[in-house]
């Protein structure tokens, strides 16, 4: 669907008005984001993305409506991932949680750049070679198996073996020889002058491997989005909005990851449904077989997943904690039998 360039200027004029107000009322300058005010801004960029989608249903139509929806929790449920990645990347590099919110807010300006050239040439593959989608679907299939063959293996790690230190891997050893470097956090700023060199701090190879990182997860939701449109408009528009409420989701669960046990299972299954219909519809369309997966079919499909893996990791948990309570009632029992 044609998208006037009226519709566009609006939406970036939009988006620099939100990005301004994050960075000058939303957060003061070195403010630690507590969970209740982070819980309140992911309400607020989730009912943002909800009234826009309102207004694509009445200057678009249905359709159109339904498919920015479907993207948006197709983005936002993929994009857990990159709050995993953004705990061990703080964690790696010691960033205070002061100033972890500046890092991810220059981040995210990095992605909607990145984001808009990676789904520019995702349509234009499409258009000009509709074979593509084979290709893209294979991809979404393959990836999914991937993340559950490596989330079994991680959950079968011994308990004692460290966790990954992104700081010290090859990729920041190449890093470190091509910008000369410090390790020293004191001061919150991205490049500071040593002994009259101006050297990279820690705060901007947090930086760089954030942005790699949404670069290597763009490779994954951005076929999954184009599954549901390939309107360069609602696929955008649904990436930033999910984007732009992603630092805030992460303040509001960072303290609680560990309990969506589950979640990762369901991202699998979602990235493995997607790449089935996008083959499958493709295959479909092109020998006249007069059925497709729609988008409300996929879109329940989606919610159906995120939400039982959601019930049932905090099931798991209450279990666990249940587990816990008992073990420690025999223990207290046995040391009163032997006092």
């Amino acid at each position: 669907m044609e998208v006037s360039s009226t519709f566009w200027i609006g939406f970036i004029i939009l988006v620099v008005v939100l990005l301004a107000l994050d960075m000058f009322v939303f957060h003061k300058k070195g403010e630690v984001v507590n969970v209740k005010k982070a819980l309140w801004l992911s309400l607020f960029w989730i009912s943002l993305a909800l009234i826009f989608n309102i207004f694509i249903y009445f200057y678009q139509g249905k359709e159109p409506a339904l498919e920015f929806f479907t993207a948006y929790v197709i983005e936002k449920s993929l994009s857990v991932d990159n709050l995993f990645v953004f705990i061990l990347v703080f964690s790696s590099f010691k960033i205070d949680p002061r100033y972890q919110h500046d890092v991810l807010l220059w981040g995210i300006l990095g992605a909607l750049v990145f984001r808009a050239i990676f789904i520019f040439a995702g349509i234009a593959l499409l258009e000009k070679f509709a074979w593509v989608m084979y290709v893209f679907g294979g991809f979404l299939v393959v990836t999914g198996i991937k993340m559950v063959i490596d989330f079994v293996k991680e959950k079968n790690k011994p308990e004692e073996e460290e966790k990954k230190d992104i700081s010290q891997n090859c990729f920041m050893q190449i890093v470190r020889r091509v910008f000369p470097t410090t390790d020293d956090i004191s001061v919150p700023k991205f490049f500071r002058k040593i002994d009259g060199k101006r050297v990279a701090t820690p705060f901007f190879l947090a930086l760089l491997v954030i942005e790699v990182t949404d670069l290597v997860f763009a490779i994954d939701s951005i076929p999954a989005v184009l599954a549901v449109s390939t309107d360069m408009f609602i696929v955008y528009t649904s990436n930033i909005f999910a984007i732009l409420g992603l630092r805030s989701l992460y303040f509001a669960l960072r303290g609680v990851m560990d309990y969506f046990y589950y979640l990762k299972y369901a991202l699998s299954a979602i990235l493995l449904f997607i790449g089935f219909k996008m083959m499958f519809n493709h295959y479909a369309q092109s020998n006249d077989f007069g059925f497709h997966i729609s988008t409300t079919t996929s879109l329940a499909i989606i919610l159906i997943l995120i939400l039982a893996s959601i019930a049932a990791s905090i099931f798991r948990s209450k279990q666990m904690q249940k587990k816990l309570v008992a073990t420690k009632m025999q223990i207290d029992k046995k040391a009163d039998e032997l006092n």
